[in-house]
């Protein structure tokens, strides 16, 4: 019994030190450039980020800005009384057609550097 008690107090410790290793917001903005420029991150037609290659801090980054992401999405989808994937679909062709010469998109399935 003891040992289920520190070990539930250990699981609890983790959990609760899980959103202090998640990178903050601010921090994932600054980095988004770098990373996309670096080809570690890219546009997908579903409105979020994807890792095109898993080097440095790529996920954290992708994780993010997802998150924010989506959190838009929904509240943007609920003000106009339409499904979330329609305002996702928008979103991810706007965000492939604005990204820049030289970083990647996914394209059927395929990451592409534009």
């Amino acid at each position: 019994m003891k040992q289920l008690t520190q070990l539930s107090a250990i699981l609890l410790a983790m959990v609760l030190a899980i959103p202090a290793l998640a990178m903050e917001l601010d921090e994932a903005k600054d980095k988004l450039e770098s990373v996309k420029q670096q080809g570690l991150v890219g546009e997908t037609p579903t409105g979020y980020l994807d890792v095109v290659r898993a080097t440095g801090e790529a996920r954290e980054v992708v994780e993010a800005i997802n998150q924010a992401r989506r959190n838009e999405y929904t509240r943007i989808a609920e003000k106009h009384a339409i499904p979330v994937t329609q305002v996702e679909t928008v979103a991810g062709k706007k965000a492939i057609d604005i990204t820049p010469s030289g970083q990647f998109v996914l394209i059927e399935g395929q990451w592409v550097k534009k």
